[in-house]
């Protein structure tokens, strides 16, 4: 697994492991690289994500050529473009609730007539080694866009914004839809029925279908959806368990 082929076995439908990564170091990337893990994915919308740091763990990802997206804080086009330019196969792009913010995120990150500004000095295009017509291959080969699905309405607008042209996946956000809800848990047949819908609409369309769950028994409780990419809690989750595991047994002992 590495960069050049992330996109096509995401969307050939294998199975991809990965995870967030809320904190900005790049010692934690180094770990994660050797995890077992297909890939990861800053969290840039929920966490203390600055360019420098996202810029220095980008390095690091590429150099160890570790498949690595950034969840972006918004889908505006200049957050889409400083992750894109820094190093990051793709984007995740939260709260798109219609086909033409999806369309609008897909143009913001590729290049063309009104969409990603074209700079071949940047580390993704090579600092300026390579020719202009590569970078654009490279651009239609392996860029990825991935859009949550975080609200009903973008529930009832899936099949738009599933076929929309230049999305590669839908993310279902578990916590941010139940909440849109009006649900106070992610156990709720609201979501259940979005999960169901969303995969029917992401199937149909040929495109990959993502979610998080908090942990790997959950994340095999909803394969029957059709969910093939799973984002399994973060770094910072890991972290806490493992400790609190440690803890736990020395006290029984």
């Amino acid at each position: 697994m590495g960069f050049a082929n992330f996109k096509e076995r995401m969307l050939s439908g294998e199975q991809l492991l990965g995870t967030f990564v809320k904190t900005p170091s790049v010692e934690i990337i180094e770990v994660l690289a050797v995890s077992g893990l297909d890939f990861i994915c800053l969290d840039a919308e929920h966490s203390s994500w600055d360019r420098m740091r996202m810029d220095a763990c980008l390095a690091v990802a590429r150099a160890l050529d570790f498949p690595t997206l950034v969840r972006v804080p918004s889908a505006g086009a200049d957050d889409i473009l400083k992750a894109m330019d820094a190093g990051a196969v793709g984007v995740v792009v939260p709260h798109v609730d219609s086909a033409e913010k999806a369309r609008a995120v897909a143009k913001a990150t590729r290049f063309g007539l009104g969409g990603r500004g074209f700079a071949g000095s940047t580390r993704w295009a090579g600092y300026a080694t390579r020719s202009m017509a590569d970078v654009l291959e490279q651009s239609r080969r392996e860029t990825v866009v991935i859009v949550q699905i975080e609200e009903p309405e973008g529930v009832d607008a899936i099949a738009q914004i599933a076929g929309a042209e230049g999305v590669d996946g839908v993310f279902i956000g578990p916590s941010d839809l139940s909440v849109s809800y009006g649900e106070t848990s992610t156990d709720n047949d609201n979501l259940r029925n979005a999960m169901t819908t969303v995969g029917d609409a992401a199937r149909e369309a040929g495109i990959t279908y993502a979610t998080w769950a908090p942990d790997a028994a959950t994340g095999r409780s909803l394969e029957p959806y059709g969910f093939t990419m799973y984002v399994l809690g973060s770094e910072l989750s890991w972290i806490v368990s493992g400790a609190r595991a440690a803890a736990a047994q020395m006290r029984e002992g």
